[in-house]
């Protein structure tokens, strides 16, 4: 009896589990941020710990922004992170990169000088620089062109979201316990989230779930010219376009704000506004918030541009100059008295960059095929890096000389002038006849 019972019901089961889901596209890109959100939380989690660990003589300021270097040194490698995740698959490449950040992160709680820090936060850029090439590469393998500004909003949300948890969780960590165990949890919930992906992601050409009706409107709405023909990406090709260019360099350029807020603000709160680590707890979350709504801002204005009429390219270079006109509040951080009405321009610049980060970014999945989208995006996020190295650096360097208001001035001027590099450099790819 038990037994014709089961044979009853196992073809009951298998059809269940072939089921296919609604929207799957909206909650594999769902996914990928959840990804994205632990990645910027581990990597967060040193800013928010930085101030116990200074006082307690792990390193100066000074030394602190060479840490910094060597992730964001490590990082601009991203280029070979989206190599991989090119050639072996993204569910295969990302879940690698995924566990090792999560083991990376749990050793520096072993770190006892600034020097075995620098070697850990190197480690970790390496294996942390797949995420936006991973996020790029999902939105265009899984959503038409219409939808991927709003695909890349929702993945960037993971950025901030992840900088936003950070200095309430990793605050309370340190409270309850340690700075030490402050890494500890975080890595462990990469653990987590890496085994969740092995077990739900596939791509869309194998996902037993997605629906042939969904799988048509996927690629119905691609550019053909852009789903490649499989081949290897070439690099050096990749270096020869001006659209490469004429993206990367306005990463270069935007990027140092995301490191301000997330490596100095925690600092700068605390040395200048004098806040103590419960008072980071309540207020340093809130610029990451604002980010959220800016990443879902700058997909919306594509969204709204596109319904009346401008070209996908056109409207993402127009919310890009939305949001680098919105960055000028930043540059008056330095100048108020209230730390409250600061807080507010810091968020404010959370919010404007978001939303032409988000624009800058999505435009790879736009301007190259599929077979070389994660290496171009991952080349020009080394650009981005590159400019976040040199921000820091001169931060360090500077900061106790000159204060932060110059380098508060310096983060809109450079959005304005990346506003007009995507302008005059970035072209429409041609259609092959």
């Amino acid at each position: 009896m038990m037994r014709s019972h089961a044979a009853f019901c196992l073809p009951r089961i298998m059809t269940m589990a072939l089921r296919t889901i609604k929207g799957l596209r909206w909650w594999m890109i769902g996914l990928i941020m959840l990804g994205s959100i632990i990645n910027y939380l581990t990597r967060s989690t040193l800013a928010v710990a930085a101030p116990t660990m200074m006082r307690q003589g792990l390193f100066t300021a000074q030394q602190y922004s060479w840490v910094l270097s060597t992730f964001q040194v490590a990082i601009m490698l991203q280029p070979f992170a989206g190599y991989v995740l090119d050639a072996v698959g993204l569910k295969r490449g990302y879940a690698v990169f995924a566990i090792s950040w999560s083991f990376i992160s749990m050793a520096h709680g072993l770190a006892n000088s600034w020097q075995a820090l620098a070697g850990l936060r190197a480690l970790l850029g390496l294996a942390e620089g797949s995420a936006n090439p991973a996020g790029m590469k999902a939105t265009s393998e899984w959503f038409p062109a219409r939808e991927r500004g709003l695909a890349g909003g929702v993945f960037n949300i993971g950025a901030s979201m992840g900088s936003l948890l950070a200095p309430p969780l990793v605050a309370w960590a340190i409270l309850e316990h340690s700075w030490q165990y402050a890494f500890v949890v975080t890595g462990a919930i990469g653990l987590v989230w890496a085994a969740l992906w092995l077990w739900l992601y596939s791509s869309p050409e194998t996902h037993p779930r997605l629906s042939e009706s969904e799988r048509e409107y996927i690629v119905s709405g691609q550019e053909a010219h852009l789903r490649g023909d499989g081949s290897k990406p070439s690099m050096r090709n990749i270096l020869k376009q001006r659209n490469f260019w004429g993206v990367g360099l306005p990463r270069f350029l935007a990027d140092p704000t995301w490191g301000t807020l997330t490596f100095w603000v925690p600092l700068y709160l605390t040395t200048v506004r004098h806040f103590d680590l419960k008072q980071i707890a309540l207020f340093a979350w809130l610029p990451f918030l604002a980010a959220d709504f800016g990443s879902m801002f700058g997909g919306v204005i594509v969204l709204q541009l596109q319904k009346r009429g401008l070209r996908l390219l056109n409207a993402r270079r127009a919310a890009f100059t939305v949001g680098a006109v919105l960055m000028l509040g930043m540059g008056f951080v330095g100048f108020v008295d209230s730390p409250y009405v600061a807080i507010a321009l810091i968020s404010l610049g959370g919010f404007a960059h978001q939303t032409l980060s988000v624009t800058v970014i999505t435009m790879a999945s736009d301007l190259f095929p599929r077979n070389e989208v994660g290496t171009a995006a991952g080349m020009a996020g080394t650009l981005g890096n590159a400019g976040v190295l040199g921000s820091s650096l001169l931060i360090g360097g500077l900061v106790a000389t000159i204060g932060y208001a110059p380098f508060f001035i310096m983060l809109p001027v450079l959005d304005l002038i990346g506003a007009v590099i995507l302008w005059t450099v970035v072209r429409e790819r041609p259609v092959p006849a």
